[in-house]
């Protein structure tokens, strides 16, 4: 990480003390992430920031299943409706103005509750990115171009072949994780597991990370649940009224890519819903694999409020 770019960070977060505590819940989608940190927000008095990376949109709202308008009235959310898809917005971006932010929230408040399935931002929030090279613009529009025309598994099989180790690890049925890995490794000639084993500056506040998972079977079945929610909802409508935006990377993603090309012909419509389904379950199975070897994250069931409570306490009797 450059010098100058530490110092920016360290200079945010001015102030902030251990005593200070960044509540991160994580898990798998469609397991309750949301109604937890609600939970806990209220518990604690305090507000929610979002890391999940797809929230942020305005016009995405149906497909990322964000909060409804009964649960923001409930904690104060933060990174809910914040940008437009018309924006480029990324996990760098997001751990500048989330540290500006909880510098702010931790004046009022002891404790702040995080909450996310997306790794790579809940990292950024809770332990800094790493210094990755920029790509140019015609090397990202080519490896683009190259996942329409020949599918995300022939850009899978690039990246299993150059960085085995990444592949092994990452969301790899998200294109825009896929795309970047091999930005990375094309504009520097390193994989980009080499670069994700530098150490970033530790935060300046505690955090706690409480993970939720749940029987698999029953996961599988809140996922198909959803995915039929969201069709009610009028999915659809969204994802037609976003197709001028499809290369957008936030879009580039379960429940939207799959009725893209429900619309462009390559798909039936039973096709695209049970490739919804399918591929909603398999970004679940990751999401769960990254989280278990990330950081020291404890996990429990989403019904188990009382024992997260007692955890969380006796967390912060424990010397910074």
């Amino acid at each position: 990480m450059p010098f100058i770019y530490f110092l920016s960070i360290c200079d945010m977060t001015k102030g902030l003390e251990k005593q200070k505590t960044l509540i991160m819940v994580v898990g798998p989608t469609a397991v309750g992430k949301t109604a937890m940190a609600i939970r806990l927000a209220n518990h604690f008095n305090t507000a929610i920031i979002s890391a999940d990376s797809r929230q942020f949109y305005r016009e995405m709202s149906i497909g990322t299943a964000k909060p409804d308008a009964e649960e923001l009235a409930q904690a104060p959310h933060y990174f809910i409706d914040s940008h437009s898809i018309r924006e480029d917005y990324s996990a760098g971006d997001f751990e500048r103005d989330a540290l500006v932010l909880l510098a702010d929230l931790f004046k009022e408040h002891d404790t702040v509750i995080g909450v996310g399935g997306s790794g790579l931002f809940v990292r950024a929030l809770c332990e800094g990115l790493d210094d990755l090279p920029k790509a140019p613009e015609e090397m990202r529009e080519a490896l683009n171009h190259r996942l329409r025309m020949e599918g995300l598994k022939s850009l899978q099989a690039y990246l299993q072949e150059i960085d085995p180790e990444y592949y092994a690890k990452a969301d790899i049925d998200n294109p825009q994780r896929v795309v970047r890995a091999i930005e990375v490794f094309e504009a520097s000639g390193k994989p980009m597991s080499l670069f994700l084993k530098n150490q970033s500056p530790k935060r300046p506040f505690r955090i706690i990370t409480v993970g939720l998972n749940m029987d698999r079977a029953d996961l599988y079945e809140r996922i198909n649940n959803r995915v039929d929610h969201m069709l009610e909802e009028g999915l659809m409508g969204e994802v037609q009224s976003l197709i001028e935006f499809r290369n957008k990377p936030a879009l580039l993603t379960v429940g939207y890519a799959e009725l893209f090309d429900y619309f462009e012909g390559k798909l039936s419509w039973v096709e695209a819903i049970d490739l919804i389904k399918q591929n909603s379950r398999r970004y679940a199975k990751r999401q769960i694999t990254w989280f278990k070897k990330y950081g020291e994250t404890t996990w429990f069931l989403p019904q188990q409020f009382d024992e997260i409570i007692e955890h969380i306490a006796q967390e912060r009797e424990k010397a910074p």
